[in-house]
């Protein structure tokens, strides 16, 4: 088999050498506390703020996450789950879901009661990285007992929320660096041949096989054309390999992967993908999409309970 990533042997699972090897080429590109929790700190005036876990991953690698909670939580009322940055190096994840909270949560009060992680995985967002440090994707890992901390630490604050939890929406990045980097190092990671794809130019949704809400997938496409571009199907009127179902909307078996939005048991669910790579779009662009997205989420949530 040829090579087509330097860490490892093509045809030949990665042991804990060439994960160590790995994580040791993995460079500290940003501040996840000069450019998240410093904003997280700036909600506390109008939200209730706190830690459901820490990540310890060495000397300097220590990580609080954190939520974001409505101050005045009614337990009469819907709870809006809004997750981002579970692949840290998806920024708008992160800094839209952050927006959101900044710029219109105040308006749910009274309304809903919103539950925001902004940033899942805050050593993969420092290292611009779709892994934690252990060389595990987050968004496979949202399994009992999870291997991974980030994952595991999550599942604990969502479960007792379970059966309240209206509408959840798991804000994420589709970028050039899944075909570069993500998807060769996700090969040889396993042992099996690197195949290419083709990432799509746009946004897009992804829907639950075992839940499909169309017309909560269709408010939200509408929502963020105004903003951005929709991803067109491709020549098999596919989506990163998988059908079609209606405009910008592909659909996965969210639990049976282990993937975020499969964890809260919402009756509305749904995946954002934006492309930030798209000479169409700007990183304030695909910040406001996000942003556009978890608005018509919990509107149309708000509207059909």
């Amino acid at each position: 088999m040829e090579r087509f990533y330097p860490i490892g042997t093509p045809g030949v699972p990665w042991t804990d050498a060439e994960k160590q090897q790995w994580r040791a080429a993995q460079i500290r590109h940003r501040s996840y506390g000069d450019e998240v929790v410093s904003q997280i700190e700036e909600l506390k005036n109008e939200f209730d703020v706190s830690t459901y876990g820490e990540l310890d991953y060495g000397p300097d690698q220590r990580y609080q996450l954190f939520a974001i909670r409505s101050r005045h939580w009614d337990d009469s009322l819907p709870v809006m789950l809004v997750t981002g940055g579970v692949h840290g190096y998806e920024t708008s994840g992160v800094q839209g879901a952050l927006q959101f909270v900044r710029e219109h949560g105040p308006a749910y009060h009274g309304h809903a009661n919103l539950l925001v992680a902004p940033c899942v995985s805050p050593w993969g967002y420092e290292r611009i990285l779709r892994w934690n440090a252990l060389a595990l994707d987050p968004n496979r890992n949202f399994v009992p007992n999870s291997p991974a901390p980030e994952s595991a630490a999550l599942l604990k604050l969502v479960e007792p929320y379970k059966g309240h939890i209206v509408m959840h929406i798991d804000l994420h990045e589709t970028t050039d660096s899944d075909e570069s980097e993500f998807r060769p190092a996700l090969a040889a990671r396993d042992g099996k041949p690197f195949e290419p794809g083709e990432i799509p130019d746009g946004f897009y949704l992804v829907d639950d096989t075992a839940n499909p809400k169309p017309a909560f997938q269709q408010a939200i496409i509408e929502s963020v054309a105004k903003v951005t571009h929709i991803a067109p199907a491709d020549a098999n009127n596919e989506i990163i390999g998988s059908p079609v179902i209606a405009p910008g909307v592909i659909e996965y078996a969210l639990k049976e992967l282990g993937l975020c939005a499969g964890i809260s048991d919402a009756r509305y669910t749904t995946t954002t993908e934006v492309y930030p790579d798209s000479p169409r779009a700007t990183p304030e662009q695909c910040n406001a999409a996000q942003v556009a997205a978890v608005t018509a989420a919990i509107e149309f949530a708000l509207a059909n309970p």
